[in-house]
């Protein structure tokens, strides 16, 4: 099974709620589209859909069809919402009626799993085919702090050779990016999967003042006689959030060491892909 996944940008202009002009010529829709007039939330919105690719194009589904479905269903229902309830409305109850408005519109064969929303460059919102009622949350935290690679088990010469200069006896640092991950259905009343403020509380506490300048090695317990690779940084994270969010639960952390390396911890889900 290929997945495929478009990404769609725009900017909804309250007063075009209703009556988006789709003839009107896209001047830039790498951007955003429909452009913003005034101060108005900038959108992304990522459809993921699943198939076989076709034997003799190769296409699993045109993304000129998939921006097609989102600019007249997807974006016409984002603005009539935030026309309706303003900034009040939840991302939660915005991705829900988008996707209702797409999901079974998706061009065949291709199959539409996944929507995303992006609402801030560090928050975003996903709901899975399997589970509609279900929605994720995804916040994007950093912290700094140093770390040396080293086994106690291995020779000086054998840890030279396996890490490099991130064996260096004073260590080194990282500013890590940390993708906290919880799922859960929306609150009836609130429309949220939990609280951002509470959900940044408990992440800044458990996790962004346990690690912030510190050297993992030297200062953090977790890591006294854990090496602190960022595959281990992310399963202690996870061990460390697990159960925090109730009644929303943990779905994963993902740790960026650099823009090029990143571990994710992932809970484990029957039938989850």
């Amino acid at each position: 099974m290929l997945r495929l996944t478009r990404e769609v940008r725009f900017s909804v202009d309250r007063d075009w709620a209703g009556h988006i002009d789709f003839a009107r010529p896209i001047t830039n829709s790498w951007g955003g589209w429909p452009s913003a007039v005034g101060l108005v939330p900038y959108l992304r919105l990522r459809a993921t859909v699943a198939g076989e690719p076709d034997p003799l194009t190769g296409y699993l589904c045109n993304i000129r069809e998939l921006d097609e479905l989102i600019r007249r269903f997807a974006i016409p229902h984002a603005a009539a919402e935030l026309e309706r309830c303003g900034w009040r409305l939840s991302a939660e109850r915005l991705l829900q009626a988008v996707w209702r408005a797409v999901a079974e519109r998706t061009p065949p064969p291709a199959r539409l799993v996944r929507l995303e929303l992006l609402t801030t460059p560090f928050v975003r919102y996903a709901i899975e085919r399997e589970a509609p009622a279900m929605v994720e949350l995804t916040q994007q935290f950093e912290f700094s702090a140093a770390h040396r690679l080293h086994c106690p088990q291995l020779s000086d010469e054998q840890n030279l050779t396996l890490f490099g200069k991130c064996n260096n006896p004073q260590g080194h640092g990282h500013n890590y990016l940390v993708d906290v991950t919880v799922v859960g259905e929306p609150d009836a009343k609130t429309g949220a999967v939990l609280p951002l403020p509470r959900f940044e509380q408990i992440v800044k506490q458990r996790v962004i003042d346990v690690f912030d300048h510190q050297h993992l090695n030297a200062d953090a317990p977790q890591f006294r006689a854990l090496n602190p690779t960022v595959e281990n940084i992310a399963q202690v994270m996870h061990g460390l959030l697990e159960g925090a969010f109730a009644p929303a639960r943990l779905r994963a952390v993902r740790v960026y060491e650099t823009p090029k390396t990143w571990a994710e911890y992932r809970e484990e889900v029957t039938g989850d892909r």
